[in-house]
This record gives structure tokens, sequence and C-alpha cells, in this order.
């Protein structure tokens, strides 16, 4: 009878031990289980909107950032186009000429070639040389002798100045001067020039007046257009002539 209670006390201590035992396993298990709380996620403050003043001050700056690139890369074309020391021209030409003070103004073609030194940025001085052709009307003579042909060459020099220079074009102002040679007595047979109203052969002073403009094709080419007046003084008489150049431009030899 004592045993048995032992043996009862004995089965109780063994259960409580166990009941202790599956708790203390069963908590840790809950607890992992249980999923871990999430800080919340923070959010930046939204940035402040622009006022419309301050949209224009930006797009101000960009459009003055551009405009400066900008004229920054056509200054440095136009330090690349016309920062050579010499170009050199050559073409044809026209011009109105009267070859007596009888007669009528005809028409000559020609050619003209010539060498500028750049002694300043838009200063040169300039070497020039021309040739006209043509043949003179005379009308009616006791000679035969209607449409004689003349020739003139000219050789000038004397300043010229770039006053407008863009990449794509540019303008100068030419005055030449020197003398000039009148043949007019080529296509007279023999007979003196004098004898058809023609000036006599000879050497006289002649000036130019010009505006050379240029097309630039390239930083040392380009193509030339020069409106022109020639004065002459064949036969003691004043010759006012107009007419033009055509031609190209090649420059060469930097500053």
């Amino acid at each position: 009878m004592h045993l048995g209670r032992e043996a009862r006390f004995f089965t109780l201590c063994l259960f409580l031990v166990l009941q202790c035992f599956v708790a203390s396993k069963s908590a840790p298990a809950q607890s992992s289980s249980t999923p871990a709380a999430t800080p919340q996620a923070q959010t930046a403050p939204p940035a402040p909107a622009q006022t419309p003043e301050e949209r224009a001050r930006v797009i101000r700056e960009a459009q003055a950032r551009v405009n400066a690139r900008r004229q920054a890369r056509i200054a440095q074309v136009i330090r690349e186009t016309y920062g050579y020391k010499f170009e050199g021209y050559f073409g044809g030409g026209y011009l109105r000429f009267r070859p007596g003070d009888s007669l009528q103004k005809n028409n000559e073609a020609g050619w003209n070639i010539g060498v500028t030194d750049y002694i300043k940025p838009n200063l040169g001085v300039t070497i020039d040389v021309r040739g006209y052709y043509g043949e003179a009307y005379i009308g009616n003579n006791p000679y035969g002798i209607f449409l004689p042909s003349i020739s003139q060459y000219s050789f000038l020099f004397g300043p010229q100045y770039r006053v407008y220079a863009k990449p794509k074009l540019a303008v100068s102002l030419q005055g030449l001067a020197g003398f000039g040679h009148g043949n007019f007595d080529t296509g007279t047979g023999g007979l003196p020039a004098s004898y058809l109203g023609l000036y006599n052969n000879g050497t006289a002073f002649s000036f130019s007046l010009a505006a050379p403009v240029d097309y630039n094709l390239s930083p040392n080419l380009a193509a030339r257009i020069t409106p022109t007046y020639l004065f002459s003084n064949y036969g003691s008489s004043i010759q006012n002539n107009l007419g033009f150049n055509a031609g190209v431009v090649y420059r060469w030899g930097k500053k």
C-alpha cells in the first residue's frame, strides 16, 4: 500500500517534468513563426514647385549658353577663313570703254590677276594686272575699216580693306592706281589710229575703284565678283569705264 502511493507520486512528477519540457520547446517555435514587424518606409518630402519666374530664368540661362557656344564657333570659323596672309585671284572680266572722243562705247572682254598681302588683319596691299580686248565701232569711213581690234592693259597697285567678314561672305573696298597701255592700231592694217578717230597708242595714268565680294567655298577658297570703275587718260582725255571681274580667290600663308 505504501509502495503504491510512491509509484503514483513518481508518475505525477514525471508527467509534470514532461509538460514543462514540451512548453519550453513550443514557445521559441511560436515566437519564430510570428513575422517581424517591418519598419514603415520613409518617403522624401516632395521638391517645391518652380515659380514661373524661376522657369523663365532657367530657360534664359540655357539659351544664353547655346548662343555663346554658337558665337564661339562662328568666331573660330572667321579666324580660320581670314587668318591667311596672302590671297591670289584670277578670272575674267567685262568693260565698257570709249576708244575715241567721237566714238561710241564698245564692249570688251578681259582677264584679271592679282595678289594681296595682308599687313593687318583686314588691310592688305594689292598688285593687280588686267587686260581688255574688243572691237571699236567706227562707222562709215573712206578706208573701209569698220571694226578694228583694240586692247588695253592696266598695271595697278594699292590698298584693299575688308569691311565685312562672315563665315560665308566677305566684302572689301579696293583703290588701285598705276598706268595703262592702249593698243588702238592693231586692227587698222597699218593706218594710223587717229585717222579713224581712235586714240593713238600710248601709256597713260589709270586708277580703279572696286568692291570685291567673296563667297567662301572653304576657308582658303572663294568665288569672287568685283564691280569695277576704271579711270584712264588716253589721248589726254578722260575715260570713265564701268565693268566687273569674276573669278576665284585662293588664300595661303598663315599670319
